[in-house]
């Protein structure tokens, strides 16, 4: 058989290669005369797993790739211990790991590393930004390279370099997103620049070769160890080659760039038996008409479905008859694997005519794998095979198929690829609310309100931010508050009744931008409530006139007891945020009740912490300022001041009883003058009070023009000041 007859050859000229692409030479005959298994060349895989198994081959990548990578080094896991909880709510502990482990990617140097998946989701988008908190570094196996400084710090002086292998180390993985295990990763391995040539696959095998062929629209493909006649058989199934093995080096060209200059056979020689060799004629032709197996498809490494299996048919459609499928393990895309696939069925059908001639004189030129023409014959062929003997030099021909017609455009489906946006930059605000009523009057209700304008935000830690010093409180979760700010100024109100056509005008710079209308009952229990700047309003409608900007009609004012802060108004530009369930409820007890007070939140998509003060600290506690002063002058001159007391967290208290105080006691401050550095004061355990003739006089005459005012008392701080009249 000419396998053997060639594999002698090839062992005799080319060395231990030679011998390998005569057996495939040969082979590419037996296979197309006799048939062959239903694929072809390696076994196509679906993407493996990340492994970490001793003596697991490392491929060699060439072009771009998807890989899975060998696990040669990893810590133990690093335990994060968090504990939240405040406000009633039962103290909870969770539970996050870290992980450090190094990956070897290819086992000759590579360009660069793309994407990484981790466990079919992006854990390193393409433009290298981790969705994962921790730490990348890539070491591309070049000959000089040094030991990571990681490895080197646990494993001191034993530490190697992996010289000439490319790995990559994930330093402090976050394992939250994964189950708090490693997962299974792959990468987008980036070896060379451009498409893949033969030279480049065979010559990190063999150095005694000569090839310039360069396989056309492959770019990505990975061998992975084993006989090199493997990897060659699988390539000359899509990009038929020519080996020749007549000289000092194994000699590689393409098939089909031969096409273009074919040499003529001279005309065959006679014989003197018509059972000889070609018959009487020195030739013969023969068509096997019995079954035959013709190349249906390729199954490939897809490029535009993130390099998953992808499937082309030979015209775009199911062929009748016994087919089979050709394995190719490289990467390219949809159009280009239709035409190599349709190519691959033409060479197919065109193996089925071969043909025996017979020359007189032997021709180095006419070697195993020259494509010829035959006088008086239409069409080329290709030698595969020939003896020598007595009567002549006997040729074995086989048929090629015409040139190529336009193939129809392949379709890679439309793949559903993990979302890859860059982290966005975490925004926050971090304040202090009036008590709502519910859990202990005492405990400050301290917020923070944290988001991102980009969607791909996986939330953030939050610290306190301890002159630069930062002590970890917890973390956020993944929902993002409604953050903004007024795009036009908000007048002063007397935050007395429903203002129905008040409005304000707000551009939402982080969260999903989405408000809600409210109707009468829904605001009576408390929906749509915003903080702007210090002050607490409601809104009834909600109006979205543009992509990130809304106008909020029908506005309650100063709610919760900010009514001083409505009638200041708020200037173009002041903060807002929607309170609602994606605030971040803090535990006042790790956090000091002062407006120097500032907090940090770290996100990954965070150079350095954001830091935030705490707005209108201490508000929860603080009393509430008395209402409806009234001021009278009895008949034998004394003053008599009156007003009506307000307690926290009451709400909803029904007018029917009397709200309870929620301080210690009942006390009020009157005072006379600026209310820091009263003039005078006095005290009195009664919502009223009276000043007798005689000091009212001097008052009069000492501070003419003077405010009197009166402050709630309470259990922690006191209450904002309450107008009762003026001295004239």
């Amino acid at each position: 058989m000419a396998t053997l007859v060639l594999g002698a050859v090839g062992t005799l000229v080319g060395g231990p290669l030679g011998g390998a692409i005569g057996s495939i030479v040969g082979r590419q005959i037996d296979g197309k005369l006799i048939g062959s298994g239903s694929s072809e060349g390696p076994r196509l895989k679906d993407l493996a797993v990340t492994t970490s198994s001793y003596g697991t081959p490392i491929p060699r990548h060439h072009g771009r790739m998807r890989a899975a990578g060998t696990i040669i080094w990893a810590t133990d896991l690093i335990e994060n211990r968090e504990t939240s909880g405040g406000k009633g709510k039962p103290s909870t502990t969770t539970y996050s790991y870290r992980m450090s482990f190094a990956v070897a990617l290819s086992s000759r140097p590579i360009t660069s590393v793309g994407r990484i998946w981790a466990d079919g989701n992006l854990l390193r988008g393409a433009a290298g930004d981790l969705k994962a908190g921790g730490a990348f570094r890539l070491h591309t196996g070049r000959g000089d390279q040094s030991p990571d400084p990681l490895i080197m710090a646990a494993e001191g002086a034993r530490c190697p370099a992996f010289r000439n292998c490319a790995y990559c180390v994930f330093e402090d993985l976050d394992l939250a997103d994964f189950g708090n295990r490693v997962p299974v990763l792959t990468f987008e391995i980036v070896a060379d620049d451009g498409e893949v040539s033969l030279a480049q696959l065979v010559r990190q095998i063999e150095s005694q070769h000569r090839t310039d062929v360069v396989l056309r629209n492959l770019e990505g493909f990975s061998y992975e160890g084993g006989a090199l006649v493997g990897t060659l058989a699988a390539i000359d199934a899509l990009y038929p080659l020519v080996a020749d093995s007549g000289g000092e080096t194994l000699t590689l060209q393409s098939a089909e760039l031969a096409l273009s200059e074919p040499a003529m056979l001279p005309e065959a020689a006679s014989a003197w038996d018509e059972n000889d060799f070609g018959g009487a004629s020195g030739q013969n032709r023969h068509r096997n008409a019995g079954v035959h197996e013709t190349p249906e498809a390729v199954r490939y490494y897809d490029i535009a479905r993130d390099f998953q299996p992808g499937i082309q048919r030979a015209d775009g459609r199911a062929r009748p008859g016994r087919t089979r499928t050709i394995e190719f393990p490289g990467a390219m895309r949809a159009d280009n694997a239709r035409v190599l696939a349709n190519s691959a069925s033409r060479r197919a059908n065109s193996l089925r005519e071969t043909m025996a001639w017979r020359i007189a004189e032997l021709d180095p030129s006419l070697a195993p794998g020259a494509i010829v023409r035959a006088p008086g014959i239409r069409g080329t062929w290709r030698v595969t095979g020939w003896e020598w003997r007595e009567k002549g030099v006997e040729l074995n021909l086989v048929r090629l198929p015409p040139a190529a017609g336009s193939a129809p455009l392949g379709d890679a489906g439309n793949p559903v690829a993990p979302v890859d946006a860059l982290a966005g930059p975490t925004l926050l605000r971090a304040f202090e609310l009036p008590w709502d009523g519910t859990g202990s009057s005492g405990t400050p209700a301290i917020f923070a309100a944290v988001s991102s304008p980009g969607s791909n935000w996986n939330g953030a830690a939050l610290y306190l931010d301890m002159d630069g010093t930062l002590k970890s409180l917890t973390g956020t979760g993944r929902n993002r508050s409604i953050i903004g700010n007024l795009a036009a100024p908000l007048g002063p109100s007397d935050a007395v009744l429903l203002e129905k056509t008040s409005s304000i005008e707000v551009n939402i710079t982080g969260g999903d931008p989405y408000f809600a209308s409210a109707t009468a009952t829904s605001l009576a229990e408390g929906a749509n409530r915003v903080s702007i700047g210090n002050e607490v309003i409601q809104f009834a409608l909600a109006e979205h006139v543009q992509a990130e900007r809304w106008v909020l009609h029908g506005l309650l004012r100063g709610r919760g007891g900010t009514e001083l802060t409505a009638q200041l108004g708020h200037p173009t530009g002041t903060s807002i945020t929607l309170l609602d369930e994606n605030l971040v409820v803090l535990d006042p007890a790790s956090i000091p009740n002062s407006e120097t007070t500032a907090l940090a939140a770290i996100g990954r998509g965070d150079d350095s912490p954001v830091t935030a003060f705490l707005e209108n600290a201490g508000v929860t506690r603080r009393p509430l300022a008395p209402v409806h002063a009234k001021t009278k002058m009895s008949a034998n001159g004394s003053l008599e001041l009156s007003w009506t007391r307000r307690s926290r967290g009451t709400w909803t208290w029904l007018d029917e009883v009397e709200p309870p105080l929620n301080e210690q006691r009942e006390a009020y401050r009157v005072g006379i003058g600026p209310v820091l550095t009263p003039a005078a004061t006095w005290e009195t355990d009664q919502p009223s009070f009276v000043i007798p003739p005689s000091t009212l006089d001097e008052l009069t005459a000492a501070y003419p023009g003077a405010e009197i005012w009166v402050r709630q008392i309470g259990t922690y701080a006191q209450s904002d000041a309450l107008l009762l009249s003026n001295f004239e």
